[in-house]
């Protein structure tokens, strides 16, 4: 195996528990919380009951349970319909800059845990290890720089983790990473244009991949040896990279790092609500002339640049428009994922607004961009006056957390979509204590609808 897989695999296999600090554990448990409260949000939104469709064809007496049910299918197709639901509402934790969602790993890992009747702490370290590799991945290739998508880091951190639970030594979890890598370069057209399904669906599918080639390895199944550094391989594909360090035990582990979202909408839209909302108490929608957003490059490249941004015509189009957003925001004077339904991207008032807003690079933004999130908002009147708002770090990013009461609300708030509030509360007791279980499938338990 080449120098980057055996290093991945042998810093996998001696990953444990006991190496992870309290706040690692800690936060998460708050990430499995945010997580799971999208998952049970977006239960009835259309891919996600394809994806339990799916899901629901193969029946498994000793696999892994569809979130919400009772049905054990094959851990993969458990780790994809969960995968989904958790991912569809753009809701879960964020690495800004191309760098995804690494709370995609939550539904892969769940499943496996299951099936492999591991208990909490494994359930935990597993987690926390699928952060470190996604993390490791992101900060070394930036995948959307070569047109493809940012799932790949789903998929290899996906394999590793459940490798770690499904028991695998050094020379089968390096397996499962060539497994991982191989098959499963997704493109970046997912994210362009006028959005489709797939694009609240591509993690769930990396995450069902990283199973199945954790599964493929457990079994014997060999990947080809120089995935990553080989010909033809990954660094051969996007440039000469290094892999990012990997956190050492008792370390700042990369799980205390992801952004959670305040709000359910893409994550470089936080800043510019922010801004939208302190402004929305000060003035009114109608008399509002024009509508400028400084950022930086990233956002505008992203949420602010393409024509379909500013007359969305889907949900998953309209939580990527800065424009359509921050119309329905200055209408409304707060925000809620109600903006992205199917009767208000039909509604005039909004679109006539976002057809005022203008979406600019600021250099000096986009240079303090990833230290911070930046953004400035600027609103002309009808009279001529000028309103102005500025946001840098948005509730939820690490250096301006949401506190747990505000984890617990936004979990119920989604929960409520789906379980009876009777059932929310002792939910929450137990994802709190979870690392206290022998079997991590009481997270399936408690999330039952009945």
């Amino acid at each position: 195996m080449d120098a980057t897989i055996e290093r991945i695999a042998a810093y996998a296999a001696g990953f444990q528990f006991d190496g992870l600090t309290a706040k690692a554990v800690h936060e998460t448990k708050r990430r499995l919380i945010d997580a799971l409260g999208c998952g049970l949000g977006g239960y009835d939104d259309a891919p996600c009951r394809i994806a339990r469709k799916l899901a629901a064809r193969g029946t498994c007496d000793g696999g892994a349970r569809i979130l919400g049910g009772a049905q054990r299918t094959l851990p993969e197709l458990a780790a994809f319909a969960n995968g989904v639901m958790i991912r569809y509402l753009d809701g879960n934790d964020t690495l800004p800059g191309g760098g995804g969602h690494p709370s995609d790993v939550i539904a892969p890992m769940l499943a496996v845990a299951e099936a492999a009747r591991a208990g909490g702490k494994a359930l935990v370290a597993a987690i926390a290890l699928a952060y470190e590799v996604y993390y490791a991945f992101f900060r070394s290739v930036c995948m959307r720089d070569h047109g493809m998508d940012h799932v790949l880091y789903t998929a290899v951190a996906s394999a590793l983790g459940a490798g770690k639970l499904l028991g695998l030594d050094d020379r089968r979890l390096a397996h499962a990473v060539a497994l991982a890598v191989t098959p499963n370069i997704a493109l970046h057209a997912t994210r362009r244009g006028d959005l489709s399904m797939w694009k609240g669906v591509a993690a769930g599918n990396a995450a069902r991949n990283g199973v199945f080639a954790a599964l493929l390895a457990a079994e014997g199944m060999t990947g080809p040896a120089n995935a990553i550094e080989g010909s033809h391989g990954l660094r051969e594909l996007v440039g000469s990279f290094e892999l990012a360090a990997l956190t050492p035990a008792q370390g700042e582990f990369r799980v205390t790092q992801s952004n959670l979202k305040f709000f359910l909408s893409e994550y470089h839209s936080q800043s510019p609500i922010t801004a939208a909302l302190q402004l929305s108490r000060e003035l009114r929608a109608e008399d509002i002339a024009a509508i400028t957003v400084y950022t930086y490059w990233f956002a505008w490249h992203e949420i602010g640049s393409e024509p379909e941004k500013w007359h969305p015509t889907t949900r998953e189009s309209a939580d990527h428009s800065l424009p359509f957003i921050l119309a329905a925001v200055l209408i409304d004077g707060a925000f809620s994922d109600a903006v992205f339904s199917a009767a208000r991207l039909r509604d005039r008032a909004v679109h006539a607004l976002a057809d005022k807003v203008a979406v600019k690079e600021d250099p000096e933004l986009t240079r303090r961009f990833q230290v911070c999130v930046p953004c400035r908002l600027e609103v002309r009147l009808r009279n001529g006056e000028t309103r102005t708002a500025e946001i840098e770090y948005p509730r939820g990013h690490y250096q301006n957390p949401m506190t747990d009461a505000e984890v617990e609300s936004k979990f119920t708030t989604l929960a409520r979509r789906f379980l009876p509030e009777e059932r929310i509360a002792p939910a929450l007791k137990v994802l709190w204590s979870i690392e206290q279980e022998r079997d991590a499938g009481i997270v399936l338990d408690v999330l039952a609808r009945s």
